[in-house]
């Protein structure tokens, strides 16, 4: 284990934006042909160059949220198993995380949001074709310190190495909400640019692992989905914004 690294990536002048991983532009294989049916077809898709948090927004970000908003706490909040300041945080909405994007885009100047899901799996390929997890094929149970992690709640971010691309905790730690709507089949009839998801849907699309579940990292192409007013004890969210 190294570290904890966040304390000098995120700040930045204002005290309040995220630091931020640069995604360059490029096609991408999309999917799985070994996954789930929801990960097929594998299809390729061209996303534009944009930036993503390089960790999960945690307690102590989200806490600025709410004394500067009024916006009522998440489930769990006072919870011991989450209040770590440098935890994720957990139990926020996808309403609820937009109504964050919008809060942190009046702050900045700037304008966040979350990412979708063709720019949520690029990020975690970090541009390697075909490969199963952030760091290739090896199985997670290879992780420094797995069987140690994860015992009552999400690790406070940023604790073990980043991604090739400088994205830490991704494909594990919490569920990421992303912007689409989600649907099973939509990978067959996916744009070939920068797709956002269907109009309509009764769920939105999320991605990365959980650590309330037995398969605790995902790979990278693994998609999950809740209706967005739900409130879970590992979903949480990072953001994405224009270069």
């Amino acid at each position: 284990m190294t570290a904890p690294r966040n304390l000098k990536l995120r700040p930045t002048g204002n005290g309040f934006e995220p630091a931020l991983v640069r995604i360059p532009e490029g096609w991408f294989l999309m999917g799985s042909e070994t996954g789930q049916d929801n990960e097929r077809p594998v299809h390729r898709v061209w996303v534009d160059s944009f930036l993503l948090a390089a960790c999960q927004v945690t307690n102590a970000d989200y806490r600025r949220f709410l004394h500067a908003t009024g916006n009522p706490a998440p489930p769990f909040w006072d919870d011991p198993n989450f209040i770590h300041p440098e935890q994720p945080v957990v139990a926020v909405s996808w309403l609820e995380a937009v109504k964050y994007c919008e809060w942190l885009n009046a702050t900045t100047g700037r304008n966040y949001r979350l990412p979708t899901e063709a720019e949520w799996e690029r990020a975690a390929c970090g541009g390697m074709e075909g490969r199963l997890f952030p760091w290739g094929d090896a199985p997670p149970q290879s992780l420094p310190d797995y069987e140690k992690r994860w015992r009552t709640g999400p690790d406070p971010v940023a604790q073990y190495d980043p991604s090739a691309v400088g994205l830490y905790d991704i494909c594990e730690n919490v569920h990421e909400w992303c912007s689409d709507w989600y649907a099973a089949d939509y990978y067959a009839k996916s744009p070939e640019r920068n797709p956002r998801g269907p109009e309509t849907g009764d769920r939105r699309a999320s991605r990365g692992g959980s650590w309330r579940h037995h398969i605790k990292v995902t790979r990278c192409a693994a998609r999950s989905s809740i209706p967005p007013q739900f409130q879970y004890a590992d979903y949480g969210f990072r953001v994405a914004c224009k270069p």
